[in-house]
């Protein structure tokens, strides 16, 4: 659901993204956990490089930055009708939606010049420096950084291999908002990442930000649907070989009947982290005591053996 003045629906396909990340550190030079192809995007053949040529942005505010080839990349199609792509669109920022200690999350707003607008949520890792990934070598473990002098930088932990790490965080969580969207698994659509801001789908329920589902209440019936579609995505993720590593109901927003899943930068290999399934076992773990707790009869260990890779 997002929040836009027309009613919409997004379609999907497993079409990968292209692109590429912006700052000193392209995608090529990052591997996170997921690597794809990121290959320069040009805007409409009529559209200025820079989307708007010598007129400047109101004070304030930004251009959009999405046919930017040189800061970002933008997400995979196919494009959700309510994705704006104007290159004179306007981007104003509308406050604080969440905080927390490895980013923040920021309410956007992308208004085209033809009236257009949709309010997006932008999340902003923070630097190592002010933040504090709990802990994060385990959920690194089978992580590869392609150039040595990256890798002898994040193990020396310089300000160069602090950069590093902040960058790895984010590419590693646009790329499995776009490995899954593109699997149609639950999670919000990407628009674009910007450095170490990504740009996504603002989940709503009834014209405002879906609560977590901890907050929520919902009847059996529901509470049993919610846990039917948390399932099939956790299956789902584990047949793509990985978990999601800190699944809970704090992290899972309930729109309405429809569960969605965020907070995706520590997304774990099953296969090259020693520690995958331990992982996967206190994701199932975390959800089935939620359940338990609203009444709901549900075992992790039958969890754990119905969605594990064989």
């Amino acid at each position: 659901m997002h929040a836009q003045h027309q009613d919409h629906a997004s379609t999907r396909n497993t079409t990968r993204p292209a692109g590429r990340t912006s700052g000193d550190q392209r995608a090529d030079d990052i591997d996170p956990f997921f690597v794809f192809d990121y290959v320069p995007i040009d805007g409409p053949d009529d559209t200025p490089r820079d989307g708007r040529g010598t007129q400047e942005a109101p004070q304030d505010q930004r251009f959009t930055t999405y046919w930017d080839v040189e800061r970002g990349c933008r997400g995979p199609d196919p494009l959700p009708d309510w994705v704006i792509t104007d290159a004179g669109a306007i981007d104003s920022e509308l406050g604080v939606l969440k905080t927390g200690k490895e980013a923040d999350v920021f309410l956007l707003e992308r208004a085209a010049p033809d009236g257009t607008r949709v309010v997006m949520a932008a999340k902003r890792y923070r630097s190592t420096e002010h933040r504090t990934f709990h802990r994060s070598a385990d959920y690194t473990q089978g992580r590869r950084v392609r150039r040595s002098r990256d890798q002898r930088a994040l193990s020396r932990g310089s300000a160069y291999g602090r950069a590093v790490a902040a960058a790895q965080w984010a590419v590693a969580e646009w790329d499995a908002l776009c490995r899954y969207w593109s699997a149609d698994l639950p999670v919000p659509y990407p628009v674009q990442i910007d450095g170490t801001e990504i740009l996504m789908e603002l989940i709503e329920h009834d014209g405002t930000p879906a609560p977590r589902l901890a907050q929520v209440r919902p009847d059996p019936d529901l509470l049993e649907e919610y846990f039917l579609q948390l399932r099939t995505a956790i299956s789902v993720m584990a047949a793509e070989g990985v978990t999601h590593g800190d699944l809970s109901a704090y992290n899972i927003l309930a729109a309405g009947e429809r569960l969605v899943i965020i907070d995706l930068p520590q997304v774990i290999d099953l296969v090259a982290n020693p520690n995958g399934p331990d992982f996967l076992m206190r994701d199932c773990r975390n959800i089935c005591s939620w359940f338990r707790s609203r009444g709901l009869d549900v075992d992790p260990r039958v969890l754990f053996e119905e969605v594990a890779p064989a």
